[in-house]
């Protein structure tokens, strides 16, 4: 993409997220969000572990990624970024309130030092909200991802507003009377 003009890349990024609103080329490329942390041993060790429980999980071993987590809590029990990968883990075990605790805590947990976090966790909890049929609270959280610069955040709020969800019912009638 690198010899795309800004307004070709503006109308790509149109055609492959329509639901996100139309903005300024210049506004897509933002800086990706960091956490922010001492490099100490403790937090090396931590974050190797949090690499491997997430490698481990996507392998299918689900309990054993969990496992390893649990054990980097013991080591730092107020690192954010344990409890929001937790929560994945949680969530493909079907335990969404231990999911949506684990968010909450890292939401909590959280300071201007870890906006990666805060904003993958806002999303997290917005999705738990969304399945468990709280759009006002989804918004809520969609909204603070938002501001932090998730795209996905902001193509959730456009789902969740309600033009929106009357306008896309509208064009898949309008599309399956052409078919």
């Amino acid at each position: 993409m690198a010899n795309l003009s800004a307004h070709d890349k503006a109308v790509l990024e149109c055609v492959f997220n329509p639901h996100l609103p139309v903005l300024n080329h210049e506004n897509l490329e933002e800086e990706p969000l960091k956490d922010e942390e001492e490099c100490t041993l403790e937090i090396s060790t931590v974050n190797q572990m949090e690499i491997e429980a997430i490698e481990t999980a996507e392998r299918g071993n689900l309990q054993n990624g969990l496992d390893l987590l649990n054990k980097a809590l013991e080591i730092t029990p107020k690192k954010p970024s344990v409890y929001c990968n937790r929560a994945y883990i949680y969530q493909y075990m079907r335990k969404f309130q231990e999911a949506f605790n684990d968010l909450t805590l890292a939401i909590d947990l959280c300071s201007e030092k870890h906006k990666r976090t805060l904003c993958q966790a806002y999303c997290q909890r917005g999705v738990l909200h969304k399945r468990a049929e709280r759009p006002e609270l989804a918004k809520v959280d969609f909204e603070h991802a938002a501001e932090l610069g998730s795209r996905f955040a902001k193509g959730q709020l456009v789902e969740l507003n309600p033009y929106a969800a009357l306008c896309n019912q509208m064009l898949r009638q309008v599309m399956e009377k052409l078919k």
